[in-house]
């Protein structure tokens, strides 16, 4: 059984790669195309029907911040679920116990009811009536979430686990009680929710940090460039160190299947995670599809309010999808090293240290292709928009017909 779930997992990975590199390198492509033809070279509006990339672009953003996000958070959440589940293995008090193997799973089902409950306070409580209202309401969604979500895995912690249980395989055994599992679950579920609020604090207007960085656009290029990539480097330190807690307050409690728990319940409020997430390219494509339908100004003015705080949103999924992977990638090696009862990693030892260098290239040579890769789409879509440009311009300085 334990090799299934771990195809199982390996599947969801697979999914994931396709999904949100695929995705990607396409809606970056159709973005690139869209804005360096029909905008500085032809001088069209944003989202200008007049611009055969629009529907493109609008469509690539479903692809990737959609699909790419959902497969992407579906593959992390399968991994923690299967190395928690492997992990589970090792004890006998858990196989034995009737329903405590499925422990991870009732973590996952209380989430999705958790959110149900979320999604009905900020339908029918939270009234927003001006544009800025909606980043306020989203933050909301992420304190109720996490708070409901508490008291829920306790719960089900006391409910579906022996009181006392030994897990691990060899030198390695681990004396775990039950409220031990609660504690490691909520670290990731509160890592999860700081995480996506220093996303908001270092991606929203209404902080500093985005304030000082506008305010040096008024200098030159350089200096926001340059500023822009120091800012985003300095956001990573806390969501770090709340991952380094997590992981550390979870091992030390109950060894490796803490970690893969610490993963889960970071991923239990991922409906509303991919919520979040969803928004930024709803309301971009709103945006999109009231340019191209001729609506007035003030429609339109209302929907790049909608998507400025859309781009917030989605900058706060992507911090839930990288803080959970880094968890996740920890919590599949646990299950390796148990189901191999690898006891001890040595990393003085020349063979491990030399994969520690490799594993450490490999996310830049991964980034680099990625990045080459939608450099060639790009140059196809340019040629196929200029392409178009020259068919629709018969002669004329401005184009006046539509795209194909």
């Amino acid at each position: 059984m334990l090799e299934a779930i771990a195809g199982y997992g390996l599947g969801g990975s697979t999914v994931a790669l396709f999904g949100r590199v695929g995705g990607g390198i396409y809606t970056k492509a159709a973005d690139v195309g869209a804005d360096l033809v029909g905008k500085y070279e032809q001088g069209l509006d944003e989202d200008s029907p007049n611009n055969p990339a629009t529907i493109a672009d609008n469509v690539g953003d479903n692809v990737g911040d959609i699909a790419g996000m959902g497969a992407d958070l579906f593959g992390s959440f399968a991994e923690s679920t299967c190395a928690a589940l492997v992990v589970s293995g090792t004890s006998i008090e858990i196989t034995t116990s009737g329903g405590a193997l499925f422990f991870p799973l009732m973590i996952s089902a209380s989430g999705i009811l958790v959110s149900f409950v979320t999604t009905f306070f900020a339908t029918n409580y939270m009234k927003i009536d001006i544009p800025s209202d909606v980043q306020r309401t989203i933050k909301y969604q992420l304190i109720i979430s996490t708070v409901l979500a508490t008291p829920v895995i306790y719960l089900v912690a006391i409910v579906g686990l022996p009181e006392v249980f030994e897990i691990g395989n060899g030198s390695n055994v681990r004396i775990v009680k039950d409220y031990y599992c609660f504690i490691c679950t909520i670290a990731g579920l509160w890592s999860g929710l700081t995480i996506g609020y220093v996303t908001e604090y270092y991606t929203s207007y209404e902080h500093t940090p985005v304030q000082e960085l506008s305010a040096l656009c008024s200098i030159g290029v350089s200096h926001n460039i340059v500023a822009g990539i120091a800012l985003g480097f300095l956001s990573t330190m806390i969501p770090v160190i709340c991952i380094a807690l997590t992981i550390y307050i979870s091992h030390w409690l109950a060894g490796m299947y803490g970690i893969a728990l610490g993963a889960l319940g970071m991923l239990s409020t991922m409906c509303i995670a991919l919520t979040i997430d969803g928004y930024g390219p709803i309301s971009d494509n709103a945006g999109g599809i009231a340019e191209m339908s001729g609506i007035g100004e003030d429609v339109r003015k209302n929907t790049d309010e909608l998507d400025a705080a859309g781009n917030t949103t989605a900058a706060i999924g992507k911090g839930f999808a990288i803080g959970s992977a880094a968890l996740v990638s920890l919590a599949l090696f646990g299950a390796f090293v148990t189901r191999a009862q690898v006891s001890i990693v040595d990393l003085l030892s020349p063979l491990e240290l030399c994969g520690l260098f490799v594993g450490a290239m490999l996310p830049y040579a991964f980034s680099a292709l990625t990045m080459k890769s939608v450099g060639i789409a790009a140059n196809k879509m340019v040629e196929e928009i200029r392409d178009q440009f020259a068919q629709m311009r018969r002669g004329n300085l401005r184009c006046t017909c539509r795209p194909d």
